[in-house]
């Protein structure tokens, strides 16, 4: 039997609500600050209930990027490369080798630029004419809008792989790259997702009643994962990427390696696209800790995709419990910068590495009563210092489409 390829991580970068580096939104992380904010911009909307998102700030793409590089890029694309140039600069991937074939990418978001289609549709909706639109639109607001852009722009001649999943595009980037690499078809993946802010994305919850209505003039209090006082989510924006590599091809360059990708799984329900699924999302777990060979005693932290609301928090507590059938310690930083959508798998797989890294568990953000449906977990509520080995983490999408990451000292 051939012996099996590892796969580590080399380069990771981030843009979010709390810091546009990695270290900066770390530093915040731990800090226990956050990054929600009322939306002022939202008021000409009348029937919105969710007032509040977590945005990035500081950053003016105009000044950073020329016309050239911008023509084909929304702001989703922009912060996925923001958060690229970053990832690919600390792994020192040369021109060369990004471009040599051997190299891959795997990108996603939930939709293309909600903000670039809102652009081009409003012509078309208010006076039936083309007069105006752009002929490169369609790049901006294509679904991989990300993957294709990033590949152009670093010229990448691997394969590229978009992964649109909604919540779990990043996380399935991420589980993409690493089996990728596993099976020897490439030797370096750029691996990652990215969202950004939109009013359509608050909307399309509201819709659903899974949005924090009540804390409006309190943007401090929510979301609250976990916690018996939740109300919902709160959409947030960001890009996160990760570089991932074999192991003895990084070693071979002389790479810096910040950890190892030790296994992965995403499957499907089968059931309702949008009720959360407590047996989906065990199964999720079980079949990446198999894959990664871990015993699940040796899990030192799981980083739950938690969102905040009411069914699904508890059905990942409940799902999370029957697997590991202890109280294993766990918390979401969905509190700290909302509902990242695409880009919270990749976001959340770097602070779960960071966490590795650092000796640090990060706490949930406004959880203060546990919701009593909960199940005896270690619910991590403060930052906590730690020496975590082995990190899970995951994510649930509409579909009924799990993911499960585990994440490992090298």
């Amino acid at each position: 039997m051939t012996e099996r390829r590892r796969v580590v991580i080399t380069g990771m970068g981030a843009v979010t609500p709390i810091g546009n580096t990695v270290d900066d939104s770390v530093a915040r992380l731990k800090a226990h600050e956050h990054g929600v904010r009322f939306m002022p911009e939202w008021e000409f909307i009348d029937d919105l209930q969710c007032r509040i998102a977590a945005t990035v700030e500081g950053i003016d793409f105009h000044k950073r990027y020329h016309r050239r590089v911008r023509r084909t890029m929304g702001r989703v694309a922009l912060l996925a490369l923001y958060a690229t140039e970053q990832a690919v600069a600390e792994a020192g991937l040369t021109e060369e080798l990004i471009q040599g074939g051997r190299t891959g990418l795997a990108y996603g978001s939930t939709s293309g630029s909600s903000s670039e289609l809102e652009l081009y549709s409003r012509p078309l909706m208010y006076s039936n004419s083309m007069r105006g639109l752009q002929s490169n639109a369609y790049l901006r607001i294509m679904t991989h809008t990300c993957a294709a852009n990033l590949a152009s722009h670093f010229k990448v001649r691997g394969r590229v792989q978009p992964t649109c999943s909604a919540c779990t595009s990043g996380s399935q980037a991420v589980g993409y790259g690493y089996e990728m690499i596993r099976a020897g078809i490439e030797d370096v993946m750029i691996c990652g997702g990215a969202e950004e802010m939109h009013y359509t994305s608050a909307i399309t919850f509201d819709l659903l009643m899974a949005t924090s209505a009540h804390f409006n003039d309190r943007p401090d209090d929510s979301p609250r994962p976990f916690d018996a006082g939740r109300d919902g989510l709160v959409t947030g924006e960001a890009g996160a990427t990760m570089i991932l590599e074999e192991y003895e091809h990084a070693k071979a360059r002389g790479a810096e390696i910040l950890g190892e990708v030790l296994g992965y799984a995403s499957c499907c329900d089968g059931a309702h696209i949008t009720q959360p699924n407590p047996q989906g999302m065990r199964r999720v777990i079980d079949l990446a800790l198999e894959d990664a060979q871990v015993s699940k005693d040796r899990v030192d932290y799981v980083h739950a995709h938690a969102t905040a609301t009411p069914v699904g928090d508890v059905a990942e507590a409940q799902a999370t419990h029957a697997v590991f059938e202890r109280p294993v310690p766990i918390a979401s930083t969905k509190g700290h910068v909302g509902h990242t959508l695409g880009a919270c798998g990749a976001l959340e797989a770097i602070w779960s590495m960071q966490m590795i890294r650092e000796g640090f568990l990060a706490g949930t953000r406004n959880l203060v009563d546990l919701d009593p449906e909960c199940p005896p977990l270690d619910f991590v509520r403060e930052t906590r210092d730690a020496k975590p080995q082995i990190v899970v983490s995951n994510n649930f999408a509409f579909g009924g489409v799990n993911t499960s990451l585990v994440l490992g000292a090298i």
